[in-house]
């Protein structure tokens, strides 16, 4: 069992209109040490019974030998967790956690096609993976990260992605917008994986976010050929 520590919130950037990102300092000066795609879980004083009172968010940060890492966090308008969050922690607050843990950890094996399939802060883990890949300078066969919102103004990491795009090998970042016409595509994720995969190859898909886009798009990859073990997925709500 993970024990609870404190961390401190040493800065918050709005990213969004509607999101936070929350760097949160351990107690250790040792570095806090993770896989990219672990989540912690926070202890929140939301309600009397401990279960109710937990609420766990990936890791947006890559591992970087520190001992601050970033929590990326939408305000949900009903959502007791996150209103406390928005409301009530600034930095210099103290937040109690445990973690790391989950196993919706970056693959070993880069060698083949892999698509990075996620809405709202379902980023996050896919955010801490390509940073680690590109800081770390690990080979990987080609990596398309696609990135379903409704308008531009919701797009998280949207310049560090498209810089990404351009600096890192073997990468594409794929935004794509379902309520607001733009420079780049229109329409939802499965537009976009459905125009890439011309045909059944050796990829795997790696899916956060939503629960019915993650289930539409193990419905679709189903359809189109893809076995159920190329298809790994991290569900949010």
């Amino acid at each position: 069992m993970l024990e609870w520590q404190i961390g401190k919130v040493v800065n918050i950037i709005d990213e969004t209109p509607n999101t936070r990102r929350f760097f949160i300092e351990t107690q250790s000066k040792e570095n806090f040490i993770f896989l990219p795609g672990q989540f912690v879980t926070l202890d929140l004083p939301i309600h009397e019974k401990k279960n109710k009172r937990w609420r766990s968010y990936s890791i947006a940060s890559p591992p970087n030998k520190s001992n601050v890492f970033e929590l990326v966090i939408v305000l949900v308008e009903d959502g007791t967790g996150t209103n406390y969050l928005f409301k009530n922690i600034k930095p210099g607050d103290e937040l109690t956690f445990r973690g790391p843990a989950g196993v919706f950890t970056l693959p070993q094996d880069l060698e083949k096609d892999y698509f990075m399939i996620c809405t709202g802060s379902g980023i996050a883990p896919f955010r801490s993976m390509l940073q680690y890949i590109y800081q770390q300078q690990i080979p990987a066969k080609h990596i398309h990260l696609i990135f379903g919102t409704r308008t531009k103004q919701d797009l998280l990491y949207y310049k560090e992605m498209a810089e990404l795009d351009k600096i890192m090998p073997n990468f594409s970042y794929h935004p794509i917008l379902s309520r607001e016409n733009w420079e780049g595509q229109t329409g939802y994720v499965h537009d976009v994986y459905k125009q890439l995969i011309n045909e059944k190859r050796d990829a795997h898909f790696l899916l956060c976010g939503w629960k019915n886009m993650i289930d539409d798009t193990r419905h679709n990859l189903a359809e189109m050929g893809f076995d159920k073990s190329q298809i790994h997925y991290e569900l949010y709500g």
